[in-house]
């Protein structure tokens, strides 16, 4: 059977995923573990887990009989990115913007 491959951009829309990578972004954490920290049941946390596995923003690492997820940073620098045509964008507005209100600034001197 043949894994299907999430986008990356699908996955952190959902704002219980983006706790989690928060959560796992400082250190490992098992299911249970995350579990904790959300008002959902292990099975909810886990369908999340498998939609980030699935993106590959997360791994996993079986320690014992306990499996650990983990970040997986370069798919992290893949939305950073794509986000960065955007930064560069809003700097130059914001570059301009300063130019026009040092501009009129002057003028009202």
């Amino acid at each position: 059977m043949q894994e299907t491959r999430r986008d990356i951009f699908q996955a952190i829309a959902d704002p219980t995923r983006r706790a989690i990578i928060t959560l796992i972004a400082v250190n490992a954490m098992t299911p249970n573990a995350l579990a904790e920290h959300f008002d959902t049941s292990r099975q909810a946390v886990s369908k999340h887990l498998k939609i980030l596995t699935e993106c590959e923003l997360v791994s996993t690492k079986q320690e014992g009989r306990e499996i650990y997820y983990h970040l997986e940073l370069h798919k992290m620098k893949q939305i950073d990115k794509w986000l960065e045509q955007f930064r560069k964008l809003w700097e130059n507005r914001f570059n301009e913007l300063d130019k026009i209100l040092l501009t009129i600034k002057n003028t009202s001197k």
